[in-house]
């Protein structure tokens, strides 16, 4: 296969680019516009592969996109291109408006016209799959409620309201045009080359730094944590393997408060870097509460007992390895993060500003 991959410098996408390039013999064309969270040199163990190319763009710019389809002539799409940080947007939600709906109708506008004249073959072994949230799903009311594929839509941020419409999308497209589409909705994910910003490299970064742990509300929203890894199998699994018109909800079966993800993170530091920053006693001094975002949802959780039914996918790491593996590569990997943190991971090599 020809693997067209929207948003591949980013944290989700490269790991399904590493994936794909590393496990199968299947080629990747990845199509980034190298926003502040896109990141080439997460693609760095790749970029030499002949089965990989980097086109940059923006996937609203539609001659681009039709320039791209009709040169490189990819068996199937996996849309991972978007705004994702809900702080973000909370303070400019135009980014999201743009990014996430108008362009992920430009690139199914591409997509429909490319796919209306292939051969019937290749037409019919098509595939445009499209990556979501659970964040769609808005809050879950009880302790034992789980997200399933045929949950309402209750999105609570500008961020998860615009994931929402590019669903919505998504699902028209293949019920009115008939494109072969596939949506999936995952939980929250995390691993390496995660943007530092997140929730879990803050944490393992600032305290190593001796600096604050800053914790919403009282810590207590929960979420599902699915390490990257497992869900870039899952995708791979979903584009080769799953039923068009389907919808698959990807979780890693770890539900955590977030003040317990913080906490892990401080023990396996406690462990891995016993020589803490002057002033500091234990990590765990270092956490600070402070105010709550508006519209936080308290707890997502994810079934994905589908996915595992009728696919095969299940996650391979628990949350105590996973988190153990992330903790030990950002401590493995300083000139990585380092780099995103000063800007220059943006700087000369990839010919744009920082």
């Amino acid at each position: 296969m020809n693997i067209l991959i929207t948003g591949g410098a980013g944290f989700i996408g490269s790991a399904v680019i590493r994936y794909i390039i590393n496990n199968t013999s299947n080629s990747v064309i990845n199509v980034d516009s190298l926003t502040y969270a896109g990141n080439l040199e997460s693609l760095s163990q790749v970029e030499t592969s002949k089965r990989y190319s980097f086109v940059q763009m923006d996937i609203c710019n539609r001659a681009e996109l039709d320039r791209v389809f009709a040169e490189h002539k990819p068996d199937a799409v996996m849309h991972l291109a978007a705004e994702s940080h809900v702080d973000r947007s909370i303070d400019g939600p135009a980014a999201f408006i743009e990014t996430n709906i108008v362009g992920t109708y430009t690139l199914l506008e591409a997509a429909r016209s490319y796919w209306n004249i292939l051969e019937e073959d290749k037409k019919h072994a098509f595939r445009f799959h499209h990556i979501s949230t659970d964040e769609v799903y808005g809050d879950l009311e009880g302790t034992d409620d789980l997200f399933t594929e045929t949950t309402s839509y209750e999105p609570s941020s500008p961020y998860s309201a615009s994931k929402a419409s590019s669903d919505h999308l998504v699902r028209a497209w293949f019920r009115t045009y008939g494109l072969p589409t596939i949506v999936t909705n995952c939980s929250n994910n995390y691993g390496p080359y995660h943007f530092p910003e997140k929730l879990i490299p803050l944490m393992i970064l600032n305290a190593v730094a001796g600096k604050s742990l800053p914790v919403y509300g009282d810590g207590t929203q929960i979420r599902d944590w699915l390490f990257v890894e497992d869900h870039a199998r899952a995708l791979y699994k979903v584009v080769t393997e799953g039923v068009t018109g389907e919808t698959y909800n990807i979780g890693g079966h770890n539900e955590k408060a977030n003040i317990e993800v913080v906490r892990t993170i401080c023990a396996l530091l406690e462990e891995l870097v016993p020589f803490k920053p002057e002033g500091i006693s234990q990590y765990e001094d270092l956490i600070t509460y402070v105010t709550d975002r508006p519209g936080h949802d308290v707890r997502y959780a994810i079934d994905a007992s589908k996915i595992e039914r009728e696919l095969g996918w299940t996650p391979e790491e628990s949350f105590e390895s996973g988190i153990r593996k992330t903790v030990e590569w950002y401590l493995n990997n300083k000139e990585w993060w380092s780099r995103v943190l000063d800007g220059s991971y943006a700087g000369e090599r990839l010919g744009v500003n920082k």
